[in-house]
């Protein structure tokens, strides 16, 4: 079964920085991508970035550049960098990985989540 245990969310003033992380066990036929939704209040869950097994990476055209993703292969972990960090970037920020399962399926899994809240 896969896992996924995200950490390093808190409470940060504007302007400021987080590093999230998420570390991956379990395994598939093959994993594709890990990567990071959010969810603020009343909102819906909505993409932030993605990197791909050969470090490919894809982004939210709303961050402008703000956050980078990178990723640890050797210890299935993926890292979220979040830098000059606003109030509308309140959250919950969710990992998750997606990929084929043996029978060639797609499939993905999600984190519980670790809670982001930038104060003004």
């Amino acid at each position: 079964q896969v896992q996924l245990v995200e950490s390093g969310g808190g409470l940060v003033q504007a302007g400021g920085s987080l590093r999230l992380s998420c570390v991956r066990s379990g395994t598939i036929f093959k994993f594709n991508s890990l990567g990071w939704y959010r969810q603020a209040p009343g909102k819906s869950r909505e993409f932030v970035a993605h990197i791909t097994g050969e470090g490919k990476t894809k982004y939210a055209d709303y961050l402008k550049g703000r956050f980078t993703i990178s990723r640890d292969n050797a210890e299935n972990t993926v890292f979220l960098q979040m830098n000059s960090l606003k109030p509308e970037d309140t959250a919950v920020y969710y990992c998750y990985t997606e990929g084929l399962n043996r029978k060639l399926v797609s499939v993905d899994y999600w984190g519980q989540g670790t809670q982001v809240t930038v104060s003004s």
